[in-house]
């Protein structure tokens, strides 16, 4: 049995930059609205024709792969997560493998939004402890600006979302004192229509049945969310899910030294915050400046907290999601 480490961390983020004030001149809302019940100040968005999910995550790939020291050629398998990937069909973890001239290794997708990353970790961490891969890329990478409802409609939604792409490389770790210790993952699929995007599918709407009725009305295909449920439920769980990573490593919340929360909400954050009365210095959270990139939050917050310094070597790292499905998810890791 062996430990995976991350070896690699790298992010990228669109250089366009789409500020409250600017979505203000489209939508019937404003800076003092937003930042008050999100947090968000600014978000980054695609500019058609420069970036997908799949280039953004070959972007970070590059950037973690570099930093890891893993030749390319001795990456053994990808997990790519993700709610929007560039076609519906196939999915982009083989576009990655393509992209970035990997050998013919395996690629899964992870569809589990929010807590994507944390559920990638959990698959890659497995597949090494068991000694069946060495090296694993991992990447989480959201598109959201091209599929939300730039109106005023839409604005409970689309104002909290931004594009961006976070990778790992994760690799074999034989001290097993150190690198993840643990993943643990729930569902609730009895609540999965108050955070969703019912179509095109092929159980509710499908392409087909947009194009017939051509209805300018039809908010099917744009995502839905019972915010105020959404976060009620979101608190109960990340607190949850975090005790359950402590307990399970014979850990006590003084004992982390950094999490790394999804970047759903700030209210969300500073909740938890200070339930477990944590420090500003433990938590790194930048939906200020990101907006929610669902799978791709976690690594791009885990990567500018390493860059910063505020990650060590020996430090305890805990990261924690929330989101559509309902799913949930933490990972403890022992730097």
């Amino acid at each position: 049995m062996y430990h995976s480490k991350i070896a690699g961390l790298g992010y990228y983020v669109p250089s366009n930059v789409v500020t409250n004030d600017d979505l203000s001149k489209i939508i019937d809302t404003n800076d003092e609205w937003i930042q008050e019940r999100t947090g968000i100040q600014e978000r980054r968005h695609i500019i058609r024709g420069e970036d997908t999910t799949t280039s953004m995550g070959v972007k970070a790939a590059k950037i973690a792969i570099e930093r890891s020291g893993v030749a390319k050629e001795d990456i053994d398998f990808v997990v790519f997560a993700t709610l929007s990937p560039d076609y519906y069909f196939p999915g982009p973890g083989v576009l990655v493998q393509r992209d970035l001239g990997l050998r013919t290794v395996g690629a899964l997708d992870v569809r589990n939004q929010c807590s994507g990353f944390v559920y990638a970790i959990s698959v890659a961490d497995q597949y090494i402890k068991t000694g069946m891969y060495k090296n694993i890329l991992v990447i989480g990478s959201e598109v959201h600006s091209t599929g939300l409802d730039m109106t005023t409609r839409g604005r409970g939604v689309s104002v909290i979302f931004g594009d961006g792409a976070g990778a790992a490389v994760l690799s074999r770790e034989e001290d097993l004192t150190k690198g993840i210790l643990s993943t643990h993952l729930h569902s609730e699929g009895q609540y999965a229509e108050e955070l969703a995007l019912q179509a095109p599918g092929m159980g509710a709407r499908w392409v087909t049945d947009i194009i017939a009725d051509n209805d300018p009305n039809d908010e099917s295909y744009y995502p839905y969310m019972n915010g105020q449920f959404v976060f009620k439920n979101a608190v109960v769980r990340f607190a949850e899910v975090i005790n359950e990573g402590l307990e399970a490593n014979g850990l006590q919340v003084s004992d982390i030294d950094m999490l790394i929360p999804h970047q759903a909400n700030l209210r969300i954050s500073q909740f938890i915050q200070n339930k477990f009365k944590l420090s500003d210095d433990q938590v790194h959270n930048n939906i200020q400046k990101y907006g929610n990139t669902t799978a791709a939050s976690i690594p791009i917050a885990l990567t500018e907290a390493w860059e910063q310094g505020k990650i060590k070597a020996g430090d305890t790292v805990v990261l924690a999601a929330f989101g559509s499905g309902f799913t949930w998810a933490s990972a403890i890791i022992k730097w």
